[in-house]
C-alpha cells in the first residue's frame, strides 16, 4: 500500500506517469501496476489518463489530502523509530528504593535529563522487594535498590552502600568506639521494614549487646533530626548524611572492633528482557558511567 500511495501522489503532483516513475526510480509498467492495484483497492478511479498527461478525478483529488497525509505520518514514524534506537526520544519506567530514590536518583535523572531531553521517564518508589517485583511484572525497565539474589532477574552493581555511626558533634564519644562500648547508648532506629533496620540489628546481636533505649522512627531524615538534636546516636547510610558531614551538623564515629558495614546497590533488569534498546539502553549506560560518582557519595571511606 505505501508504494502505491507513493505512486499515486508523485502522478498527482507531476501530472506525468513517465515522471513520476523516474522520480520513484521505477518502470512505466511498474508505476501502472502500482495505480491501478490503488483504484482497485478503494474502489473508484483516481486518475484519468490522456495524451497531454494525467489529472485527478474528483475521487482523486479529494483523496490527494489523505494520501499526503498517510505518507507524511510514515516518514514522521520513521523519525521517531530513529530517535528511540539511538536513545534521544522515548519512554523508560524505572523504580527505586527509598534511600537511593531520595539521595542517588535525583541526581542520576538530572544527569540523563541533560544528555536525553528528548525521553519521558517515569518513576516509582517503594522497599526494595516491592520494586523487584514490578521489574519483574515487566512494571519498570530498571530497578535500583539493594541486590537480591532472584534467577528471573540481572544485575550490576551501582556502589556500595556504606552504614556509618553518626552522633551529634558535640557526643562524648571519641573519633572510634568498641560497639560494646554503645550499649548505654540511646540509639535511633528507623524503617522497620527497610534492610537497615535489619543490618543494625543483625549487628547488635552479632557483638551480643542489646541497646539500653532504642527510638523507632519511620524514615531516616527523622532519624537524621534526632541525632542532630542530640537525642540518639544511629547507623546511617553514608550517602544519606553526606551534606550533614560538610556542614558538621553531625559527626562519624568509626568502629575500632567491626569492618566498614557495606551492602551492594545495584540496577536490576528482567533476565529475558533481551538486549536494552533505545532509551533503557541510555539509561543503563548512564548508571554505568556515574558508577565512580555514586560510590564516592555512598563510602565514607573512597
Amino acid at each position: 500500500m505505501l508504494g502505491q500511495l507513493e505512486a499515486f501522489v508523485e502522478v498527482a503532483r507531476r501530472r506525468s506517469v513517465t515522471a513520476a516513475a523516474g522520480a520513484l526510480h521505477v518502470t512505466q509498467p511498474a508505476l501502472t501496476a502500482r495505480l491501478n492495484a490503488l483504484e482497485r483497492s478503494v474502489g473508484t478511479p483516481l486518475l484519468v489518463r490522456r495524451r497531454g498527461g494525467v489529472r485527478t478525478t474528483e475521487a482523486g483529488r479529494a483523496f490527494l489530502p489523505y494520501a499526503e497525509r498517510a505518507l507524511q505520518a510514515v516518514v514522521e514514524g520513521r523519525t521517531v523509530l530513529t530517535e528511540l534506537q539511538r536513545g534521544t526520544a522515548g519512554h523508560v519506567a524505572i523504580c527505586a528504593s527509598p534511600i537511593v530514590s531520595t539521595y542517588a536518583l535525583p541526581t542520576i535523572l538530572m544527569r540523563f535529563a541533560e544528555t536525553h531531553p528528548g525521553v519521558q521517564v517515569a518513576v516509582r518508589t517503594g522497599h526494595s522487594e516491592e520494586m523487584i517485583e514490578l521489574v519483574k511484572r515487566d512494571e519498570a525497565a530498571v530497578g535500583l535498590l539493594r541486590s537480591f539474589n532472584d534467577a528471573d532477574v540481572e544485575q550490576f552493581t551501582l556502589y556500595e552502600d556504606e552504614l556509618v555511626l553518626v552522633v551529634h558533634p558535640a557526643h562524648a564519644s571519641r573519633d572510634a568506639v568498641r560497639l560494646a562500648d554503645l550499649a548505654e547508648e540511646q540509639f535511633v532506629l528507623f524503617d522497620r521494614a527497610s534492610s537497615y533496620h535489619e543490618l543494625t540489628n543483625a549487628m547488635f546481636l552479632e557483638a551480643g549487646i542489646a541497646p539500653r533505649s532504642v527510638m523507632e522512627l519511620d524514615n531516616v531524615d527523622s532519624a537524621k533530626k534526632m541525632v542532630a538534636l542530640g537525642l540518639g546516636i544511629a547507623f546511617l547510610p553514608h550517602v544519606a548524611v553526606a551534606e550533614e558531614m560538610r556542614s558538621g551538623t553531625l559527626r562519624i564515629v568509626a568502629l575500632a572492633d567491626r569492618s566498614a558495614l557495606r551492602r551492594p546497590i545495584v540496577a536490576v533488569r528482567r533476565k529475558d528482557a533481551g538486549t536494552p534498546l533505545g532509551a533503557t539502553a541510555a539509561f543503563l549506560a548512564l548508571l554505568r558511567d556515574m558508577r565512580p560518582e555514586l560510590q564516592a557519595a555512598a563510602s565514607a571511606t573512597a
